[in-house]
């Protein structure tokens, strides 16, 4: 349980500093570039063995993981534009609804099963994040929701593609070395595209990018790395523990946005948070 708590934790975490790139006039893209191969550094640091370059390719989880670091620059930048546009609980909400795809990726592809409890449980999730989200004066047009609808295909991509890699091909002791590859590779495509955009947006260094990035970083390495570990624990389904993890980083980051953010809440915002909490003491719960 400790594993998922820290998952909790540090991608709760990744929201704050988005919100805070807005408010300090960190660029986005440059920030989210240098937290990738912060991340991989990180990682690096805590792979215990020796690592020898050449046979990475050779790693069976090696061309998921590249697929991975295509998919976190694409979804960490839009993620960005939905927090900084639509505010911290949107975007939050947007990648959390998306524990659809890791859900039922656990039931077809792994045979789990959801008992009338846990199946609850994940309806009032659904509900919460939702109620959670909406604002009593929002008037998106389909432009702006199309940020959200983006942000939810692909972080439910990304969670059910960490499932099947660490499920199939990552052994216990490489868990650092996969977390830190797609890292890697996430920042060298980020480098790649803003090459192609040296022409218009001249590359500069900036402080305030760097240390956003190593802010960054820093949780985002660990909020993969704890949820790959929580996946291994037998205590739970996949299916629960994304559930209890997703709407645990709802519940904790509208918190936030409450006390420090300012963030108004309406009747509904509350009760999404009162469906949170029973959704995640469902979820908790052994029933067979």
């Amino acid at each position: 349980m400790i594993n998922l708590l820290l998952s909790i934790l540090f991608s709760s975490l990744i929201f704050i500093v988005f919100k805070l790139f807005h408010t300090f006039k960190v660029q986005t893209l440059y920030a989210i570039i240098t937290n990738y191969f912060v991340a991989c550094l990180v990682g690096l640091f805590f792979y215990k063995n020796t690592i020898t370059p050449a046979k990475i390719p050779l790693e069976p989880w090696f061309g998921g993981a590249l697929f991975l670091g295509i998919l976190f620059i694409l979804v960490f930048y839009i993620m960005a534009k939905t927090s900084q546009d639509l505010g911290v609980s949107v975007a939050s909400v947007a990648t959390k609804m998306s524990l659809v795809i890791p859900v039922l990726g656990g039931i077809f592809l792994y045979n789990e099963t959801l008992t009338s409890i846990k199946t609850i449980g994940i309806l009032l999730a659904l509900s919460a994040v939702y109620l959670a989200s909406t604002k009593n004066n929002s008037t998106f047009n389909k432009k702006a929701l199309l940020l959200p609808f983006l942000v939810f295909l692909g972080s439910g991509t990304i969670d059910i593609t960490i499932k099947y890699l660490e499920e199939a091909y990552v052994e216990e002791a490489k868990i650092p070395l996969f977390s830190s590859f797609i890292f890697l590779a996430a920042g060298i495509f980020g480098v790649l595209f803003i090459l192609i955009r040296t022409k218009e947006h001249p590359i500069k260094l900036n402080f305030k990018n760097i240390l956003g990035g190593i802010c960054l970083g820093i949780p985002n390495f660990f909020s993969i790395y704890y949820l790959i570990k929580a996946l291994r624990e037998s205590n739970f389904t996949s299916a629960s523990i994304f559930t209890i993890n997703n709407v645990a980083i709802v519940l904790f980051t509208t918190l936030i946005g409450i006390f420090f953010f300012k963030e108004k809440l309406s009747t509904k915002n509350w009760l999404g948070i009162g469906l949170a909490v029973c959704s995640i003491l469902l979820m908790a719960l052994k029933y067979e």
